[in-house]
């Protein structure tokens, strides 16, 4: 009798162990890389093509996808090994400091407001705000938008500027996605869309739009994405900044910025230099 309920207990502790060892730990983004089985969770867009793409198949595509998979290949992860987290603008600072992510790669401009709060790997991509046109279209600089109808996001900082300093007349158009604003500009409802080039770039990129647009190539102001990082991680920040490195010297940058970019004739700037931000 005695010998049964010696049994039955050590059958329940086992059963206990075997239950925490599936549960796998607390559900936070796990950094054990590749030789421990682990996966790393990363933060990027999920509705950005030419960027952060989530395909109808439940696969990722895009120039942030691209610089994220090889950052955590020098971290020590493999492709299987990585869980992509969408991470939308207004959540980005919490979900780093909440650990749901290890990075963000998320077409995420640096600025100073931001970097009180995040730190910043890279800048490995300089974009410029810009305008995207119909190929036939006669807008060739910011004041040719006077008396046109310009698209942009409810709230986009990049109308506004627009607006306020470039053509005053232009009549603003704001929607809720830039799908809404790249079909207005297919059907011929609005002149121009503008945000980022690089942004731009990947929508006219799509099978359904190659040929059908351009890019202004105004540079309307400089962007510089950076990769997201927990404050105060330093260990992780260099890294990344060491694998950003590597990945332009290798040539694997230009071959992400070429298959991402190029069917929109996007004419990218060099690889920024790590740590060189231009205002």
């Amino acid at each position: 009798m005695q010998l049964r309920k010696v049994t039955a207990a050590s059958a329940a502790v086992l059963a206990l162990a075997l239950s925490a060892t599936a549960c796998g730990g607390s559900g936070k983004n796990d950094d054990s890389g590749s030789s421990g089985g682990g996966k790393i969770k990363i933060g990027i867009k999920y509705d950005q093509p030419g960027l952060g793409l989530q395909k109808p198949d439940g696969s990722f595509s895009g120039f942030d996808v691209d610089v994220a998979t090889y950052v955590a290949g020098q971290l020590g992860y493999k492709p299987n090994q990585i869980e992509f987290v969408q991470t939308k603008s207004a959540d980005r600072e919490n979900a780093l400091a909440r650990g749901d992510v290890k990075f963000i790669a998320a077409t995420y401009s640096i600025t100073d407001e931001r970097k009180q709060k995040v730190d910043f790997a890279g800048p490995y991509l300089l974009a410029h705000q810009d305008l995207l046109v119909k190929n036939n279209s006669d807008i060739a600089k910011g004041t040719d938008l006077n008396g046109r109808n310009l698209c942009s996001v409810t709230g986009s900082t990049s109308a506004q500027n627009v607006q306020k300093t470039i053509a005053p007349k232009a009549n603003l158009k704001e929607v809720g996605t830039y799908s809404e604003c790249i079909a207005g500009l297919q059907s011929g409802a609005v002149d121009a869309v503008t945000t980022d080039d690089s942004i731009l770039a990947g929508f006219a990129a799509q099978d359904k739009y190659k040929g059908q647009f351009k890019l202004a190539g105004l540079k309307l102001s400089n962007e510089n994405y950076g990769i997201g990082v927990k404050k105060g991680d330093s260990a992780t920040l260099g890294k990344i900044n060491t694998a950003l490195e590597k990945m332009v010297s290798d040539g694997s940058w230009k071959k992400a910025v070429d298959a991402n970019f190029g069917p929109a004739n996007y004419k990218n700037e060099p690889a920024p230099k790590i740590g060189v931000i231009l205002k």
